[in-house]
């Protein structure tokens, strides 16, 4: 299996970083990383399904389902970060760093490695040799848009709920926020079993590798970048509103709520 298509995703995504980079720093807006590392994520299964040998089929679905998934998500954070002020988490950093640039230009420039390495599952499943549309193939395309679909519903009841004034400081408690603080980044992980299933036609290894994607993601989301960081944020905004929240309410799969006191 070729790996240098790793190293191309990883020098031109650098590049784009350090655009963003200079663009946050006068804008004072940190949030244009994620909406850069999306679409950074989509063009790199659009690239790896050009350059990969597997066979057409998987690397057509790999190249339509990525591309797809970044747009999405670029397009959504990309609403926020233009028509907002800086997401609270940046802003936590901007003082705790005491607006050190050197810090972000090494936290914008760590993204573009984070997108080499997140993006392997769709490298390895456009290698796949099988020609043919297979059970595997439909139930990634049935994870895909399960997936894909809960987390665009997710994110529309976040948004409708957040530019009502009426529920400043309060915590959303609407639809799939009923059931999970976190049902986007649930629908997120759920999303890079797609990859798997679509590298199935290779090797077990391979496979194996494959699982990289969702447990990446897992990782990140729920001890790295994602929950930890959100959840600070929203206990210093939402303050005891919050904390019943997560007395109540599952942190990622979504489960009946607890009693509320």
């Amino acid at each position: 299996m070729m790996l240098w298509p790793i190293a191309v995703v990883w020098v031109v995504t650098s590049l784009v970083m350090l655009g963003g980079w200079l663009w946050q720093k006068r804008t004072n807006n940190a949030g244009i990383v994620d909406i850069l590392w999306s679409v950074s994520m989509g063009a790199s299964a659009v690239f790896y399904a050009v350059v990969a040998d597997g066979a057409p089929l998987p690397r057509v679905l790999v190249g339509m389902l990525g591309a797809l998934w970044g747009l999405r998500l670029a397009a959504h954070l990309g609403h926020r970060v233009f028509h907002e002020e800086e997401d609270g988490r940046y802003r936590y950093l901007r003082e705790y760093w005491r607006g050190d640039q050197k810090k972000f230009l090494a936290f914008f420039l760590a993204q573009a490695l984070f997108t080499a390495i997140f993006s392997l599952p769709f490298l390895i499943a456009a290698h796949n040799p099988v020609p043919a549309f297979t059970p595997w193939s439909l139930l990634a395309l049935l994870t895909f848009a399960g997936s894909l679909g809960g987390e665009a519903i997710a994110d529309r009841q976040l948004a409708r709920w957040r530019a009502d004034p009426a529920n400043r400081g309060r915590t959303c408690r609407a639809g799939l926020w009923r059931y999970s603080r976190h049902p986007n980044y649930f629908f997120e992980i759920l999303h890079w079993f797609s990859y798997v299933f679509l590298a199935v036609g290779l090797g077990p290894a391979w496979i194996a590798a494959s699982f990289i994607g969702p447990l990446l993601m897992l990782v990140s989301l729920c001890w790295l970048t994602g929950i930890p960081y959100v959840e600070a944020q929203a206990l210093r905004s939402r303050g005891d509103d919050y904390r019943e929240y997560q007395r109540t309410t599952s942190v990622l799969i979504p489960l009946p709520p607890r009693t509320r006191t």
